[in-house]
């Protein structure tokens, strides 16, 4: 005679965790529903009424138990300043520039290609800017504008956009560090991590004298404005950038991996003010930021994504 053995899920019920658990007593509850059926003991006429008794199952689970989402990914992109914001460019998905699609083996038509470019949007340079590393006469480093009268940026907005790191905060005692001042947005509504990157598929002629720095946070928690940070190598050099050229290029990461991404402009609700003034200025008071993640999460809006509707 044939040894009888419990099914499988029973035995492997205690070794396992999280949303395994929850449908494998889910399948036991179904089960049990199709045995009382088998026997009828649900669904037998009720002499009484004179009606077949109904039955239904309704089934509920809360969203964190239902395994990743699918569909697009819609990230939302807006400016922290209206402010002279006509200046600043959208950002826009890479595209090679040139494209050779003739020959079947071209590179431009790699699926591997073609899929890397597609998940990076680049940030435009909304400025012409010319800089040189100084320091004046106490020793103190200074950043000068080479462009002179003839920059298109006035000298007071000049210290309003480019912030020199103070000395005692470069990594390097020889590096220097600057931030250029930016008001891009970038917000989700469901968890997104973003990657700020240099423009790696963007060839200049004159490199930079120095790296970008990089980042990487949660846009769907953390939502802050952009900056460009920049590690500056050879002093001697100047840093030239030119409106319209790549500044830098966003990476989103999603669940799962192989997700579209759409960005599209979004407003600036009240609910999205009133998230913002709540986490800014944290760097300020607190060293690791990262810490505020859970605390944030719990006081977030259901709901900060609100595309701008613009007819045409």
């Amino acid at each position: 005679m044939a040894r009888h053995r419990p099914p499988l899920s029973w035995l492997r019920l205690r070794q396992i965790s999280g949303r395994e658990q929850e449908l494998l007593a889910l399948c036991r509850q179904l089960l049990l529903i199709g045995i009382a059926f088998s026997k009828g003991i649900l669904g037998r006429r009720q002499p009484e009424r004179g009606n077949d008794m109904e039955f239904s199952v309704s089934l509920s689970h809360p969203p964190e138990t239902l395994g990743p989402r699918d569909g697009t990914v819609v990230v939302g992109w807006l400016l922290s300043e209206a402010r002279s914001g006509v200046i600043y460019f959208p950002p826009t998905r890479v595209r090679s520039a040139e494209m050779n699609k003739a020959h079947a083996k071209s590179a431009s038509r790699c699926p591997a290609v073609i899929n890397l470019e597609s998940r990076y949007f680049e940030v435009k340079c909304p400025f012409d800017l010319s800089l040189q590393f100084v320091r004046d006469k106490e020793g103190r480093p200074a950043v000068r504008n080479l462009l002179g009268d003839a920059s298109p940026v006035r000298k007071k907005k000049l210290t309003q956009i480019i912030q020199l790191t103070a000395e005692p905060e470069w990594r390097y005692p020889d590096r220097p560090t600057i931030q250029l001042m930016l008001p891009y947005l970038f917000i989700a509504d469901e968890p997104v991590y973003m990657m700020q990157v240099s423009p790696f598929l963007h060839y200049r002629a004159e490199p930079l004298p120095g790296t970008i720095f990089g980042g990487r946070f949660p846009i769907h928690v953390w939502p802050r404005p952009l900056m460009w940070a920049f590690e500056w190598h050879d002093v001697s050099k100047p840093i030239n950038l030119k409106r319209g050229e790549p500044l830098f290029y966003v990476q989103f990461e999603t669940l799962p991996q192989d997700r579209a991404v759409q960005v599209v402009e979004a407003q600036r609700t009240e609910a999205l003010d009133e998230y913002l003034n709540l986490i800014s200025g944290a760097v300020n008071y607190v060293s690791q930021t990262f810490s505020l993640f859970k605390a944030a999460e719990e006081r977030r809006p259901e709901r900060l994504v609100e595309p701008v509707d613009r007819r045409r």
